[in-house]
């Protein structure tokens, strides 16, 4: 089937997605009581050791992450050297690939990984590495990118960009999941499989839906503009990203709980056009074509009024998902397949010379 639709391609016990009865969870986790009850390096202790870890566990993985921070001197010096106008995506990849030179894989690779790719982001992005005591990734993150500007103070911004990478965490086997498993079925190293997920997350069809989604919303001046807007870009068939899934039917579980951090932020920092510019998005892709917004959707509002550049979204994807990437590089490992699927050949029949 064209691009393996509705093909089961393995076995795996990190997460569902799209069964009705659970919606999605992390091992057995359902998603709205992770954002409720956890944060992220909870979730992150979740999928890479298989369960929720107790207070003083999680303490002492928050304190283990913020050790792994530092940046060796070589990749320092290379992320000085990349230009301001780099993709940030090209950031990443490169500093991954990087790191894999200077440190070759061993057991704490897998933490360092998680620890590192902020950093790895914030230090090519602010020109100096970016070190401080913050305890989580959220606020390690916030305060780094501004750094040279003015700390966020307020609260509501931790809680939404943590809630954030919750929901961006894990989801099966989706095209950068999958590509990093295949590396890992070959016997790669990490660091390989982690630059191929980072690669294919890079192209407009996985990564970058939020991006489009911010520049969507961003492009209505007024909310009277945007039903007819809309209908107008239907019917010239154009692409309107942050809507509709291939697994889910019936909405994305993950659209609600980041809606309402979008609405409880614009209503904070003043944007309260821009949600109702959104939510008129909303309705008007349901009233015409039945399809519901996906996570990336509000994830770009929630992200906007955070004051996060819209280039760092599909980033902020990859600080995520790794640790997703890196469950399911351990699961492939534990029993390893190669993976090597077959083709349908439509090509000539046999030819003479």
């Amino acid at each position: 089937m064209t691009g393996l639709a509705g093909i089961i391609a393995g076995d795996t016990a990190i997460s569902t997605v799209g069964k009705e009865s659970a919606g999605l969870t992390y091992r057995g986790y359902n998603i709205t009581y992770l954002v409720d009850h956890a944060n992220f390096e909870s979730v992150a202790y979740l999928l890479l050791y298989n369960k929720l870890p107790a207070p003083e566990e999680l303490n002492l993985y928050q304190k283990k992450l913020m050790s792994l921070r530092r940046l060796p001197e070589k990749l320092l010096i290379l992320l000085k050297a990349i230009p301001q106008t780099a993709n940030p995506m090209d950031v990443l990849r490169t500093g991954v690939s990087m790191l894999g030179i200077l440190e070759p894989e061993t057991p704490e690779s897998i933490d360092k990984l998680v620890a590192i790719l902020p950093v790895i982001l914030l230090t090519w992005y602010q020109g100096q590495e970016v070190t401080n005591a913050q305890i989580t990734t959220a606020d390690y993150f916030l305060y780094g990118l501004n750094e040279l500007r003015v700390k966020p103070s307020d609260p509501l911004f931790s809680k939404a960009l943590d809630a954030s990478l919750i929901l961006y965490a894990e989801h099966e086997f989706n095209a950068s999941t999958f590509a990093a498993r295949i590396t890992a079925s070959t016997l790669s190293d990490v660091y390989s499989c982690i630059t191929t997920a980072i690669g294919t997350l890079r192209g407009p069809l996985h990564g970058g839906a939020n991006e489009e989604a911010m520049k969507l919303i961003q492009q209505f001046d007024e909310p009277d503009q945007v039903e007819a807007g809309i209908k107008r870009m239907l019917s010239e068939k154009k692409l309107i990203m942050g809507f509709g899934h291939r697994v889910y039917i019936n909405g994305d579980p993950r659209s609600p709980i980041v809606k309402d951090l979008a609405r409880q932020l614009s209503e904070k920092v003043g944007k309260q056009k821009l949600f109702a510019i959104a939510e008129i998005i909303e309705n008007t892709m349901w009233t015409e074509k039945k399809i519901y917004p996906n996570l990336d959707f509000y994830s770009a509002l929630v992200y906007h009024c955070i004051g996060i550049p819209t280039s760092f979204f599909t980033p902020l994807f990859v600080v995520s998902r790794i640790t997703g990437w890196l469950a399911h590089v351990i699961e492939q490992r534990s029993n390893n397949k190669l993976i090597r699927p077959l083709a349908n050949y439509i090509g000539p029949e046999p030819r003479q010379i």
